[in-house]
């Protein structure tokens, strides 16, 4: 929906805010009452008073809702509303980090989805077995299989005689794939975060099918979070006060003379 141009230049209504993208009037005014837009002036009745500065207040949260999700935007846009720059970008920092996060897990399920569907099937008893015997079979310690099941990779039952833990064909076809990873260097939690994604599937196959989907999610999401970043950049350089600016120019002619 088009915005109607206000009729009074460089000052706004809620309405001529919301219009710009598709929001309700009520929708501006509460982004305002909780710190999302910086705090309007306004007129002897009451009515609040936006400005060009709330209109790219409004576009940068709007555009950092779509790369961060809303309780790590409307934590930025409050810590730079309260003049705390640096509190904002850490939690944009940790939106960059969370995304590079996200695409080692998803080469990690690419590469573990590869082996487990090109590899023909291993013949395996459903018999359960004892920790000793899977330890045997990968080469580790038990101590090393009662650790993957702490960090939430293996979940194997206990018998019900001796109170030991017994290990399913799933379980360890689970560790297989764990220790496989570990190989490639990857993390425990990450392990985790990929076999948490297997069982979800309902199996490797199935999940294969939806790598492409995954990964281009994670590329829609970082081209958002690009569009964020330009978007607060453009509203922190109209909120820097002007003296804040010379001030920041004297410092440099200072150095560099």
């Amino acid at each position: 929906m088009a915005a109607t141009k206000p009729s009074n230049p460089g000052v706004r209504r809620p309405v001529d805010l919301a219009r710009a993208h598709g929001l309700s009037a009520q929708a501006v005014r509460n982004y305002e009452r909780d710190g999302v837009l910086p705090p309007a002036q306004r007129t002897p009745n009451g009515y609040r008073r936006f400005t060009e500065l709330h209109a790219k207040a409004l576009s940068a949260y709007l555009a950092l809702i779509v790369g961060h999700g809303y309780p790590a935007s409307g934590e930025i846009m409050r810590a730079v509303n309260r003049g705390e720059i640096d509190t904002a970008l850490r939690v944009v920092d940790q939106g960059h980090a969370l995304l590079q996060r996200d695409r080692e897990t998803l080469d990690a399920v690419e590469a573990a989805v590869a082996t487990l569907t090109g590899a023909p099937p291993q013949p395996q008893s459903r018999r359960a077995v004892p920790i000793s015997v899977l330890a045997h079979r990968l080469g580790v310690r038990p101590a090393t299989l009662r650790k993957w099941e702490r960090a939430g990779i293996l979940r194997p039952v206990r018998d019900p005689a001796t109170g030991y833990r017994v290990y399913s064909a799933d379980d360890v076809r689970d560790a297989e794939l764990a220790h496989l990873l570990r190989r490639g260097g990857y993390r425990l939690d990450h392990i985790a975060d990929v076999l948490r994604r297997v069982h979800d599937a309902g199996g490797a196959e199935p999940l294969a099918a939806s790598l492409g989907q995954w990964r281009q999610r994670l590329t829609e999401r970082g081209r958002a979070m690009l569009t964020a970043a330009a978007r607060l950049a453009d509203y922190l350089d109209a909120a820097q006060p002007p003296e804040r600016a010379l001030t920041s120019e004297a410092k440099t002619t200072t150095l560099s003379a």
